[in-house]
């Protein structure tokens, strides 16, 4: 079987080192927050290139704490897509503000910059971006939008651990950037955990004690209080893997490298959509999508030929049974829509071999090439 991420392959290899650290913070009793979590945000922040790091229980509670600290709340709209995880839309509603989704882009597949200005009323607070698959969004008109129309800025960077946008880090170009260590991600916690990267000094503070029950000093709630911090043992392994990261960006890239190659080699371009080239930055591949027509055969096909694969996301925030309150129906996003019906993840992570990706490639062709040859004629989609 080829699975479609293996985080034992990786872990592994610094399982030593790891059970050292953890041994260090049962010693110690940092459980929560402590040494090895400031450590692991001095390191993020030079990763990330940002003046601050604030280490949080979760990506969703970097999303929420963003929002608060920028003071978003009833009454305010923030702008954002329906083609991510659910968590960007929920982090708006717990402020108690309202989300507006425009369209993406249907070859970056991120927020569409054309679309946003339509959607800015005299509610709008502000503009949150998702950076999906570990590609950034169109940075640069977003951005002259929220400056030209007084708006924050706040950058989805769950998946984005390593990527930039003309030499800018991802969660660095808008007033601040949410990232997710769930055990997945580039960068994964040992369960869950996330972080806030900005370089505003007084909103950095602001996080930090917002995080910690609204406390600057012991005993003392100065903003809305919530127990967000990360625990001892997360930053501990976060920081173990940390330096590790830049390597584990590069060998994905090479991995989707030879996806593109072997793809473009094996499967005629009618057949299927491969990822558009990041032409203005680093992706940091969390995921390899493709498109594919009748995505569930292919993906069953796979499945019986022992190859793990994912969708990411089968259907968009707007058309889940838990937002139909916000009023959005079927075909209000026509492009979320279509890479809903038709993205594919592929395998992919440091460790798999060239014999591996070749027979990924090698069964996807065939049952594409078969599905054609049947009268299908499966098309890529748009």
């Amino acid at each position: 079987m080829i699975p479609f991420l293996d985080l034992n392959a990786q872990n592994r290899a610094l399982l030593p080192e790891i059970e050292a650290a953890l041994r260090e913070v049962v010693a110690s009793s940092e459980f929560c927050l402590g040494s090895h979590v400031e450590r692991f945000e001095q390191g993020f922040a030079r990763f990330c290139g940002a003046r601050h790091a604030i280490g949080v229980s979760s990506g969703t509670s970097a999303l929420h704490m963003a929002l608060l600290a920028l003071d978003i709340g009833p009454g305010d709209e923030v702008i954002t897509v329906a083609s991510t995880f659910v968590a960007t839309v929920a982090a708006i509603r717990y402020c108690g503000a309202t989300p507006v989704l425009v369209d993406i882009e249907p070859g970056r597949c991120t927020m569409d910059p054309g679309l946003v200005e339509a959607a800015i009323t005299p509610r709008t607070a502000a503009l949150l971006p998702v950076h999906l698959y570990g590609r950034m969004a169109d940075m640069d008109p977003i951005r002259s939008i929220a400056e030209r129309r007084g708006l924050a800025l706040i950058e989805d960077a769950a998946q984005a651990h390593g990527a930039d946008y003309k030499g800018r880090s991802a969660g660095t170009i808008g007033n601040v950037g949410c990232f997710s260590f769930y055990p997945g991600k580039v960068i994964g916690a040992f369960g869950e955990g996330g972080a806030i990267v900005t370089d505003d000094d007084a909103l950095a503070g602001r996080v930090r004690a917002m995080r910690d029950w609204g406390q600057r000093e012991r005993a003392v709630h100065q903003w809305p209080c919530f127990n967000y911090r990360m625990d001892g043992l997360q930053g501990a392994v976060l920081g173990l893997k940390l330096p590790h990261a830049a390597s584990w960006v590069g060998a994905r890239g090479r991995v989707a490298a030879t996806y593109e190659r072997l793809l473009a080699e094996r499967v005629p371009v009618e057949l299927m959509r491969r990822p558009e080239p990041a032409n203005d930055g680093r992706h940091a591949w969390h995921q390899y999508a493709v498109r594919v027509a009748e995505r569930d055969r292919v993906r069953a096909a796979l499945t019986k030929a022992g190859i793990q694969t994912g969708i990411h996301y089968p259907l968009p925030v707007h058309l889940q049974p838990g937002f139909a309150d916000l009023g959005w129906k079927a075909g209000d996003l026509p492009q979320s829509e279509a890479l809903a019906g038709t993205t594919l993840s592929l395998p992919i992570y440091p460790e798999l071999t060239d014999a591996q990706l070749d027979t990924v490639v090698g069964t996807l062709a065939d049952e594409l090439v078969s599905m054609a040859g049947r009268g299908r004629e499966p098309s890529a989609g748009t």
